[in-house]
């Protein structure tokens, strides 16, 4: 017998927690949300154009081609034999890892300073290519912020971001919405991992964790530091191999922030843009999810259900992981196409927010998994409340067997 799942459902119940406030909830954020953000050449919105940030794919290939020499020919060899695993964040890893263990030695042409001088490359093109400003005007950043600060909370809204650019501040900064990332100070902010691990400042205050890195940070007498500008690129992506206390300590407060988060009782972190091919934050998900009931995860991914084999198999294994993909849902470890119920009254606009088409030429499917439209109706949420019949309604076709959020 096949099964359905009924988008209705699931999303009125998302609804109705994303506009109340109450419920602590937290932001997965991958790096397929900034491809969703397209400027024109004159770097304006412009949902024609391209992607204002390439996606991992793009980002390898264009640092690969930027390099010459001897460092190009290493880079080039690592990435083969990394295989279908290659990008240039495994490749960043295994630089740092050779250019610890080599000395004078040589492999594929360099040594320890070779591949020193290679990390630094690879750095300062990622930073020029992940560096662009948040353009003006309304994008996803700006409506998730608006969405945010929009209501008095209980708990904080903490985002955990595995990008390196500085759009999420940017879009904070300009709302005029408070944040704190980690960093305390004035003119050299340091991180503290102690107020990381600590819940003293207000609930209005949004937590912001760039849990691989961030432009703008480096290595200063000792300590991590920040705002030293976009040309700050030392300490993209974190070195799970490092080896020395300063550089490690901020991904793991970081992780281990995360962590906490997720094995606090009745917390919803919602994913968007991750793949849930890093391995790491993978881990962290599955042992609190297993060591937590009581915390959900959605899953928000643009392609369709096959496609999307590393959050399925996790969402097999952890019941309170869903996975909303394109053309189905893994929701309680079942899995199952889409069918939305019969139109609940007064729903139509409620359901083109989440269900539809994303081109003219596109068949009708889940729209969630494009960070716009997840943005979207996020703020939507917080615009526009609706009745309990209306939930009620959404909630009550027969078609649909698994639990709601």
């Amino acid at each position: 017998m096949e099964t359905l799942h009924n988008p209705d459902r699931f999303m009125a119940d998302l609804r109705q927690i994303l506009s109340q406030g109450r419920k602590r909830i937290g932001l997965l954020v991958g790096a397929g949300a900034p491809i969703a953000v397209r400027v024109n050449e004159d770097g304006a919105l412009d949902n024609a154009g391209r992607s204002l940030i390439p996606g991992v794919e793009k980002l390898t290939e264009s640092v690969l081609d930027s390099l010459i020499g001897s460092e190009k020919d290493a880079a080039l060899a690592i990435n083969v034999g990394l295989g279908a695993k290659g990008n240039i964040e495994a490749i960043l890893s295994r630089v740092r890892l050779l250019e610890l263990a080599l000395g004078p030695t040589e492999v594929n042409g360099l040594n320890s300073a070779g591949y020193k001088a290679l990390g630094q490359s690879i750095c300062k093109k990622i930073g020029e290519i992940v560096g662009p400003v948040l353009p003006e005007g309304v994008s996803a950043y700006t409506e998730l912020v608006a969405w945010i600060s929009g209501t008095m909370r209980a708990h904080p809204v903490e985002i955990f971001c595995t990008n390196y650019d500085l759009l999420f501040e940017e879009a904070f900064e300009r709302a005029r919405a408070p944040y704190f990332d980690g960093f305390t100070g004035g003119s050299a902010p340091f991180f503290d991992p102690v107020t990381v691990a600590g819940d003293d400042l207000p609930a209005r205050w949004s937590r912001l964790w760039k849990i691989h890195g961030s432009l703008g940070w480096a290595v200063e007498g000792g300590s991590i530091v920040r705002g030293r500008g976009r040309e700050a690129a030392q300490l993209v992506y974190p070195d799970h191999l490092k080896y020395d206390l300063t550089q490690k300590q901020p991904y793991a407060a970081l992780f281990e922030r995360l962590k906490r988060f997720l094995l606090t009782p009745d917390t919803l972190l919602l994913t968007i843009g991750f793949s849930f091919r890093d391995a790491h934050i993978c881990a962290v998900i599955d042992e609190a999810l297993a060591m937590n009931a009581n915390t959900a995860v959605l899953a928000f991914q643009f392609q369709s259900l096959g496609q999307e084999e590393c959050a399925r198999k996790l969402a097999f294994d952890r019941p309170n992981l869903s996975i909303y993909a394109a053309d189905g849902a893994v929701v309680n470890g079942v899995e199952g196409n889409w069918r939305p119920g019969e139109l609940p009254k007064n729903w139509e606009e409620i359901r083109s927010s989440f269900w539809g088409r994303r081109a003219p030429d596109k068949p009708v499917h889940f729209l969630l998994g494009d960070f716009n439209l997840f943005a979207r109706f996020c703020a939507l949420a917080q615009a526009k409340d609706f009745g309990r019949e209306q939930l009620s309604a959404a909630q009550s076709s027969p078609e649909d067997s698994a639990a709601s959020v």
